[in-house]
């Protein structure tokens, strides 16, 4: 699947992403997390989107030597999951679906809207 974010698409996204930063810093913190702990396993984003999100991840599940890394992980998804504020999360990250929930964690994590311009294969 391709995924083209504008540079507008970006910039709306960042702005979101801060204001969640800043009404929900617990979740927030929690959401990061997840994400750096996704970027060290080498986890595709969409398949952290997709679990966070309840959608089909199968066919974007790591091929792991060890189910136990894979087991860890979902367990720190779950633990986000069952926070009673994730719903502020799902609805973001609803919102911005369209730029990829790649785009979305290189925002979080502190990239700039320009530099995640353009088609990206998810």
């Amino acid at each position: 699947m391709i995924i083209t974010s504008s540079y507008q698409d970006l910039l709306h996204a960042k702005q979101a992403i801060a204001k969640f930063k800043e009404d929900k810093p617990a979740v927030y913190q929690r959401f990061v997390h997840v994400i750096q702990l996704t970027r060290q396993l080498q986890f595709n984003f969409q398949y952290m989107g997709c679990l966070i999100m309840d959608e089909d991840a199968k066919k974007f599940r790591p091929a792991v030597q060890d189910e136990y890394i894979l087991n860890v992980y979902n367990t720190e998804i779950e633990k986000l999951k069952e926070d009673q504020r994730v719903n502020d999360l799902k609805q973001l990250l609803h919102a911005y679906k369209q730029i990829g929930y790649s785009n979305l964690s290189g925002l979080v994590l502190g990239k700039k809207p320009m530099s995640l311009v353009g088609p990206k294969v998810v």
